[in-house]
């Protein structure tokens, strides 16, 4: 099992920043994906970035605003949110897809419990 647990979110101005965090645990042999979505009421999840072989991908949404980033060593993600706006308020969740250690070699696809970005005027 991985268990993900994510930190960081909370009320900002618009124009500020926030900076979200991941770590995950449990059994992981590797990390193969990590990624960042949000839910804003009403609407459907979707993608914020995410980031694989070190490359990282942006929804057009946020581009030159976010950034993706993970450390291999600690099995976390981050995502670092300038220039945040109104239309960034939203529950974000953290995915990572991981080589599990335990059953050996499978691919588990595991979400965190989400975490409120709320931007004001």
């Amino acid at each position: 099992q991985v268990q993900l647990a994510e930190s960081g979110g909370g009320l900002v101005q618009a124009g500020g920043s926030l900076r979200l965090s991941c770590a995950a645990s449990g059994s992981i042999f590797s990390i193969k994906k990590r990624g960042w979505y949000r839910q804003a009421p009403g609407k459907q999840r979707e993608l914020v970035a995410t980031i694989t072989g070190g490359v990282p991908d942006y929804a057009d949404s946020v581009k030159g605003r976010f950034t993706i980033s993970g450390d291999n060593t600690k099995n976390t993600v981050y995502l670092q949110m300038n220039s945040l706006k109104r239309e960034d308020t939203a529950v974000y969740y953290c995915n990572v897809v991981v080589i599990t250690t335990t059953p050996k070699g499978q691919l588990s696809n595991s979400w965190g419990q989400g975490t409120q970005v709320t931007v004001s005027p």
